[in-house]
């Protein structure tokens, strides 16, 4: 009997040090990952953006809209000529003037 409960208490034991090791394995690996800082506000400021960067930008741009392949579409062409995509799904266009100063023959905004 003294056997049995010395052998289910070294189990615990030993389920809990596996735990405790994992657990501080964790938190180490997660300490010392490299913190990368990306301001939210690259690529709103004209020419801050690479001609291949416009796709994914604009992307998010339009993620709102229910009008998907027109918003691409203009956001897309403004993009290759400004080198520039305001932040956030709608506004924000004063950070790309080129962007914002872009219009339709009508007088309208050109760029979403």
């Amino acid at each position: 009997m003294a056997t049995a409960m010395a052998r289910k208490l070294t189990i615990i034991l030993y389920v809990t040090l596996m735990f405790v090791l994992i657990m501080a394995n964790q938190a180490v690996s997660q300490s010392s990952r490299p913190q990368l800082h990306v301001s939210r506000l690259y690529g709103a400021k004209q020419g801050s953006l690479h001609p291949q960067e416009c796709g994914s930008r604009c992307t998010m741009r339009c993620s709102a809209t229910a009008y998907k392949k027109p918003c691409m579409f203009f956001c897309q062409k403004c993009c290759a000529k400004c080198l520039c995509v305001p932040p956030g799904t709608y506004g924000n266009k004063q950070l790309c003037p080129c962007y914002n100063n872009w219009k339709t023959k009508r007088g309208g905004p050109k760029c979403p």
